[in-house]
């Protein structure tokens, strides 16, 4: 697999992770074009708390054998960008429909955890045509206040950027214990290492609390 950046629309563009094989060559100031994918085509869309490739790495090596594989970085995250003002999991959902459509995605499988979770439910509904099944976990399909509140209640956080965007490395410790299942005991370096990376993305991703 290797990354391709798409532009969705003027002033939007969204890193993908996909197969080699649909690449083609292209002549010196062409237009890039994808071939489209000779296998059945699946979407992992990531959370919050991660780009594409850090949540998908090992599903995407374990999956490309069979299937066409399409990893991509959503608006603020990995090297996905936008001057749009619109910020909402339906205007992502929009984004990633359009990016498939240009990489020659006909019909999909999305799979989603969490954000991406969301994201899927979204694109499900709006495209229909596109997505022949989601696959989720832990997510939700409307993030409604009632869920909000009963969700931040349990995990003693006043508010989604307190805990999502933490501002220290005992923050994204914590963050860390919420959003995996029998995490491991892992040395403090590397929460560090995680956290200077993670924080290098936290102003850009504020924005979509707004």
């Amino acid at each position: 697999m290797t990354p391709q950046m798409v532009e969705i629309e003027p002033g939007t563009i969204m890193n993908f992770w996909v197969p080699k094989q649909i690449i083609n060559k292209k002549a010196q100031n062409q237009t890039q074009k994808w071939k489209k994918p000779n296998k059945p085509a699946v979407v992992f869309a990531h959370p919050f708390a991660a780009d594409g490739i850090l949540m998908w790495f090992f599903q995407m090596v374990a999956f490309a054998g069979n299937y066409a594989v399409y990893v991509p970085d959503f608006l603020f995250f990995g090297d996905s960008t936008t001057t749009a003002a619109e910020r909402s999991p339906e205007f992502q959902a929009e984004c990633l429909a359009k990016g498939l459509s240009k990489l020659g995605v006909e019909r999909c499988t999305v799979v989603g955890m969490s954000y991406g979770g969301m994201v899927a439910f979204k694109m499900a509904a709006l495209h229909p045509e596109l997505v022949e099944a989601v696959v989720v976990s832990s997510t939700v399909i409307e993030l409604t206040e009632s869920i909000t509140m009963a969700a931040l209640a349990k995990i003693g956080c006043s508010s989604w950027p307190e805990f999502l965007l933490p501002e220290s490395v005992e923050g994204f410790k914590f963050l860390f214990s919420v959003g995996t299942h029998k995490l491991p005991w892992l040395p403090h370096f590397v929460y560090s290492n995680f956290f200077e990376v993670y924080d290098n993305y936290l102003s850009p991703r504020t924005i979509l609390f707004v």
